[in-house]
């Protein structure tokens, strides 16, 4: 997926945040994101086969999952967060999961960087971010790792920078 290569309306911050709903909604943990010229491979660990009942209770099987989402997946991935989300209060709102608020600060800070693409893996609720520059003098990988905490203090941080809105719904300068 070709972030900065002509399409406004998709960003690393939303593009992340809108996989990271749909890994939330799945259950994974410990997740590898990869990015490739049509979009994302993402690798996680998913439980399956566990089951309870009155009689036994099995934990059943940590397997690996590898999925594949084109331009066109993270493109309703995206719509779909944005009617999920839609306009009510903050309070009425559904409460954003881990991988959701996580990729969402991560996806900015991507965004702040400009790469031609990435590559980021967790481990230990810990992220290691790969980013790979392209210029007119040659190329570049750099990396960078958030904490659990870096993490926490980042989505604490979200709010103070949001565009405010204006009463008529469009963003606005903050000032009265």
């Amino acid at each position: 997926m070709r972030i900065y290569d002509g399409s406004p309306r998709q960003d690393f911050e939303e593009v992340l945040r809108s996989i990271g709903a749909y890994l939330d909604q799945r259950g994974v943990k410990d997740v590898l994101l990869l990015e490739v010229p049509d979009g994302f491979i993402v690798q996680a660990l998913v439980h399956v086969g566990g089951s309870a009942s009155a009689w036994s209770e099995s934990l059943g099987q940590v397997e690996k999952e590898t999925m594949t989402f084109a331009d066109e997946d993270i493109a309703r991935f995206m719509d779909e967060a944005v009617a999920r989300r839609g306009h009510g209060s903050p309070e009425d709102l559904p409460s954003p999961g881990r991988y959701e608020e996580a990729f969402r600060v991560i996806g900015r800070y991507i965004d702040e960087q400009h790469p031609k693409d990435i590559f980021f893996f967790e481990q230990d609720g810990a992220f290691v971010l790969r980013l790979h520059h392209a210029t007119q003098s040659g190329s570049r990988h750099t990396l960078a790792e958030f904490t659990r905490d870096d993490v926490a203090t980042l989505v604490a941080q979200g709010p103070a920078l949001r565009t405010p809105v204006t009463e008529t719904g469009s963003p606005g300068t903050g000032r009265s």
